[in-house]
């Protein structure tokens, strides 16, 4: 610590038994006297190349363990600072290091559980040479000398002092991270089967059909999209980009280096989205950085290398909040907040970051009263500025060129939102588009924050309009309030005021932004404010849906359907859920008001449980409005049993994206419950099939009366949404959120066969503008 902090003792913030703030901060003496919890970091740096760990002597002086060899550095967290600038901070001023925090990767949290119960956040610093040891400056009266051991001397002396949990978990990370960097056969066959879970598709469209206006306006519109592209990046993770770079550059030099490339531009990143968000790379495989100022210059050296590190564990939070932060100390913040703060906090389109890391020098107060106050809020059009101007000109640019004036106040609009963060009006624009071009482009989805499920990643979709298609779909925007007034639902929790549900259906010519798994289909905008007074629009991607259930719903149904019911399963049926589940997304609650007469949102209650349960909604209430439109005679009787055995194939299909997918997590609520109620039968030869008696009941009088299975969950959803009951959702996913023994028995099946998970698609049209 700098002389200056230690003028007067420093207060630390006291945790709960998980680790948690309790919002108490107290002087360090007495955290200690009184045995609380608090929180502790410890850096070490690891040389890449010889394989040696830094270690530090203790001074002399020093009133604990002194002149012994420890970490490389360490240190308390002072209440109101977070763990990674502590990291950062310990290192500066005990070896003279200065590092940004991509340096940093937090590799354990431990629990030193004896005389002072201490959680110590174990962070890595991989260079890829030794540091020459006269290029630290050591801090008088804390750090005596500084030398290098071999890991193998450090896993030998550990061995000895076996009870040292920390010392130890530290040498499995190493163990697995220097194995993981040799084992390059294995790698590549796990990579290789990652890859073979997505079709490869090219997705066309014919652009003969628009106007010259739009064609040229599609270059600068193509090029704008490639941008959000690169904020995406940027969204999910602080080094991202980085990465990205590096293993593009890499790309051809080695099988496996190919392989890490194709994966992460499926992925957008190095979590894998169908293995849980599982990391399919490591530190060893990152880029490298040169900082040639982070230490005292050396005459010969050209200064400090090391490997950009990303987390192992894919941040819940992802890059819009900090990486350290937890849900306690975020509402400790929110609530000191007044309203018009709290909302920008929790709004969509803004990020929150860390004063004590603007920079280092911030953060030599210990005063306890910034615990508080540490957090801040910056909107994206700050965030993201350089690259937002970048995509503003381009949209300008496009809005000059169209002629459709739709399009025009769309391009321009949006334009000015980038800059302004104020995306009311563009939103508006984008529900009133009337243009064989069709553009969607902005930050909407809210997929990626699984903390609290409030900020929007940008993402972009371009398309040309199929107008056969889109007129075939007018009957289900014109029956929106219809079936609002008819939900499963207590009257008391309808809207009067649903609104018409416009549908495009497009052929995709490029989209951006979209991890994993390809959208078929989307409904925006997810403001509350334009929802309630304009309702939503819907665009289907009707080639992308073709794609889908020619190489994977097929298959699906030939695998885990029972025979008499696999012929079910046809493209129109499918295409007509997809529709039906994007319009659902438009009716039921989202502007609500609570027991106490406060008006919220059911996103903002029900928090990071919300994108799963919405997901959940538009899907088993799509499949109720199908039954119900039918019962009324605007939907051919046909589709009654095809619509059914559809949906269980594509449970199938979604539940396949993982239960850290809000799809895969819905879609397995779905069938687990339709199971319960026997609506869904597992046959001995580990077939499945539909008990359309136990999804509906037929009477005499009427062709359907209600629903069983479907409409209970219906109601379930519904309800728990109206009345934004967290717990109840939190329940409901907890219990039926699983990958249950039948769920189990058709997924193996499906690895088996290899059956794809998704496709992966490439636009040769848009390719051929970026090139």
């Amino acid at each position: 610590m700098a002389a200056s902090a230690r003028k007067q003792e420093e207060y630390l913030d006291v945790l709960t038994e998980t680790g948690e703030k309790t919002g108490i901060s107290k002087p360090r003496g007495d955290v200690h006297r009184d045995g609380d919890y608090h929180r502790v970091v410890n850096t070490w740096i690891f040389s890449e190349s010889t394989q040696e760990l830094l270690l530090q002597q203790r001074a002399f002086s020093k009133d604990s363990w002194p002149g012994l060899w420890d970490v490389s550095s360490a240190g308390h967290i002072v209440a109101g600072h977070s763990s990674l600038t502590t990291a950062r901070r310990e290192l500066q001023e005990e070896l003279g290091v200065t590092l940004p925090e991509d340096a940093f990767e937090l590799i354990f949290v431990v629990l030193h559980d004896g005389e002072h119960h201490e959680f110590g956040d174990v962070y890595l610093v991989t260079t890829v040479n030794p540091v020459p040891l006269d290029a630290f400056i050591l801090q008088e009266g804390e750090v005596s000398a500084v030398r290098y051991v071999s890991y193998e001397e450090y896993k030998k002396a550990v061995a000895i002092k076996i009870q040292n949990l920390s010392l130890m978990m530290l040498v499995d990370h190493m163990v697995s991270f220097l194995m993981y960097k040799e084992n390059a056969v294995e790698r590549s066959l796990t990579l290789q089967k990652q890859l073979s879970h997505f079709a490869p598709v090219e997705l066309n469209a014919v652009l003969s059909a628009l106007a010259d206006s739009d064609r040229e306006a599609l270059v600068y519109i193509v090029k704008a999209v490639a941008v959000m592209d690169e904020i995406f990046h940027l969204q999910a993770s602080n080094s991202n980009l980085v990465l990205r770079d590096w293993l593009k550059e890499h790309a051809d030099t080695s099988e496996l280096d190919k392989l890490k490339w194709s994966c992460y531009q499926i992925n957008k990143g190095p979590w894998s989205s169908l293995d849980e968000s599982k990391t399919f790379l490591t530190t060893a495989d990152s880029a490298i950085r040169l900082l040639p100022e982070a230490t005292r210059p050396v005459q010969g050296w050209k200064g400090l290398e090391y490997r950009a590190a990303f987390p192992m564990v894919k941040p819940l939070g992802a890059n819009f909040y900090p990486r350290d932060m937890d849900k306690k100390e975020f509402e400790m913040w929110k609530d000191s907040l007044g309203e018009e703060q709290q909302n920008e906090a929790t709004g969509f389109f803004s990020v929150i970051r860390r004063h004590t890391d603007l920079s280092l020098d911030s953060c030599s107060s210990s005063n306890p009263e910034l615990a508080a106050h540490d957090l801040y809020t910056v909107p994206y059009s700050e965030e993201y500025k350089r690259l937002l101007e970048k995509a503003s000109e381009l949209l300008h640019k496009a809005g000059d060129t169209t002629a459709s004036p739709s399009l025009k106040k769309l391009l321009h609009s949006k334009a000015d939102a980038f800059l302004s963060n104020d995306y009311y009006e563009s939103d508006i624009a984008w529900l009133e588009l009337d243009s064989k071009l069709d553009v969607t482009i902005g930050p909407y989805m809210t997929y990626e924050d699984q903390l609290f499920g409030y900020k929007a990643t940008f993402e972009a979709y371009v398309g040309v309009r199929d107008d056969e298609a889109t007129a075939q779909l007018k009957l289900f925007g014109d029956n929106l309030q219809v079936l609002e007034q008819n939900l499963p639902l207590d009257d008391v929790y309808k809207s009067k005021e649903a609104n018409v549900a416009p549908i495009r259906v497009i052929q995709l010519i490029y989209n951006a932004a979209n991890p994993g798994a390809q959208a078929a289909a989307f409904n925006l905008p997810n403001d509350e404010r334009i929802v309630k007074r304009r309702g939503t629009s819907m665009v289907m991607i009707k080639n992308a849906s073709e794609a889908k259930f020619k190489f994977i719903l097929q298959l699906i149904a030939e695998v885990c359907l029972k025979k008499g019911q696999q012929e079910l399963v046809d493209f129109e049926t499918f295409f007509t859920h997809i529709i039906c589940h994007e319009c659902c997304h438009g009716i039921g609650p989202h502007t609500i008001t609570l027991p106490n007469g406060q008006k919220s949102s059911v996103r903002l209650q029900l928090q990071e449980f919300h994108s799963a349960l919405e997901e959940a909604k538009a899907d088993i209430v799509g499949l109720w409005a199908l039954r119900f439109l039918i019962s009324q005679g605007l939907l051919s009787k046909r589709l009654f049993k095809y619509m059914y055995v559809s949906f269980l194939a594509g449970c199938f299909a979604s539940v396949r994206f993982g239960l850290k997918s809000a799809h895969g997590k819905a879609q397995a609520l779905q069938f687990n419950w339709l199971y319960e109620k026997g609506a869904y039968v597992l046959h001995s030869d580990d077939t499945f099939s539909v008990d359309f008696t136990k999804v509906s009941l037929l009477t005499s009088n009427s062709l359907f009366l209600s629903l069983c299975a479907v409409e209970s969950l219906s109601r379930e959803i519904l309800t728990i949404q109206a009345k934004g009951d967290k717990e109840a959702a939190g329940l409901l996913l907890g219990r039926y959120a699983v990958i249950s023994e039948p769920l189990k028995i058709a997924l193996k099946k499906l690895e088996k066969i290899q059956v794809p998970v998704d496709i992966a698609p490439t636009f040769p049209s848009a390719n051929k503008i970026l090139e």
